[in-house]
């Protein structure tokens, strides 16, 4: 069943190409770049399947079993930008022109010194022969580097200055995984690509495992009430999420004014347990930033992308010059 559903998107994303990527590149003079336009047009595809999914599947579950319901929902509508803005593709143009560039002379000066990648699936025997169990440790390996770089970015001042664009949502809700400054965004890209060059990921397995991991963040931001009982200590639910984005648990270590937080897992709750970071709290509270509570300041973060993403550079700033 899988091996068809994998074939058929092949075959769709091949068809997109030929009829509409490849011709368009051919009147641009553009050809050159059709193996990369190829792969973008793969990251276009699996990005639209992934709105519907968003849209339809995760929409009928927060219609099932919604955490609160809301009288305005304008503020959840810039996260629906947000998110068109990654899963199709935009955020990784940005990428090919930047980042990509950088992360191929970096590996190719690595191979001129003699330096090879670990290649992950080497190290215990057997691995290359089953792809499942391979790519169950490269998820397990990348969740790892995950909660640590998202603590760094409620331990940092001037990194949280700019994750705090993802924590101000008030109304979280299912399109809000993508509500992140750009910057912050890049950042955390360049670490897992390094860390893909490093480990030698394949290029479709970095991709199955970047879906795979969108496609759980998508859930966990869901306006659901929704837990997974004892299988929460194994597996990020709604509810364990919800705790991070709580106003005063998922941002303060030891009170007001203080950074840090709980729950930074990413698909995997294990390394908040056994790093002391874990809240299984049974409540689904409110969300946002305690500064953006009328009696603690009122601090705005912007209502919309362009102020949100300018607010964060001033944060940023200030946090650098002090």
């Amino acid at each position: 069943m899988m091996d068809r559903l994998l074939e058929a998107f092949d075959h769709g994303a091949a068809a997109i190409f030929q009829a509409v990527v490849l011709p368009l590149l051919q009147t641009l003079g553009a050809a050159s770049v059709a193996a990369e336009a190829y792969n973008g047009t793969v990251w276009l595809l699996a990005g639209a399947l992934q709105l519907v999914l968003i849209a339809l599947g995760l929409g009928a579950l927060e219609r099932w079993r919604p955490v609160e319901h809301w009288a305005d929902a304008r503020a959840v509508r810039i996260d629906w930008v947000y998110t068109l803005i990654q899963r199709l593709g935009l955020f990784r143009l940005l990428l090919f022109f930047t980042l990509d560039p950088v992360v191929d002379a970096v590996a190719a000066q690595a191979r001129l010194w003699g330096w090879q990648p670990w290649h992950l699936e080497g190290w215990v025997p057997g691995v290359t022969d089953r792809p499942c169990i391979a790519f169950a440790l490269y998820l397990v390996v990348f969740d790892f580097l995950g909660y640590w770089i998202h603590r760094a970015q409620h331990a940092w001042g001037w990194w949280w200055a700019l994750h705090a664009v993802h924590h101000s949502q008030r109304q979280m809700g299912r399109w809000a995984d993508n509500r992140n400054h750009f910057l912050d965004d890049f950042l955390g890209a360049a670490l897992f690509a390094g860390a893909g060059l490093v480990l030698g990921t394949e290029p479709a397995q970095f991709m199955a495992l970047t879906l795979v991991t969108q496609t759980f963040e998508s859930l966990q931001h869901a306006n659901l009430r929704l837990h997974f009982g004892f299988l929460e200590r194994f597996w990020v639910s709604p509810r364990f999420h919800r705790l991070h984005h709580a106003i005063g648990v998922g941002h303060e270590s030891d009170g007001p004014g203080t950074l840090g937080g709980h729950n930074f897992g990413v698909l995997l709750p294990w390394w908040d347990q056994g790093f002391g970071t874990a809240r299984f709290d049974s409540a689904y509270p409110a969300t946002g930033i305690r500064d953006q509570l009328p009696e603690w300041g009122g601090r705005d973060y912007g209502a919309g992308l362009m102020a949100q993403q300018w607010l964060g550079l001033r944060r940023l700033w200030r946090a650098l010059r002090m």
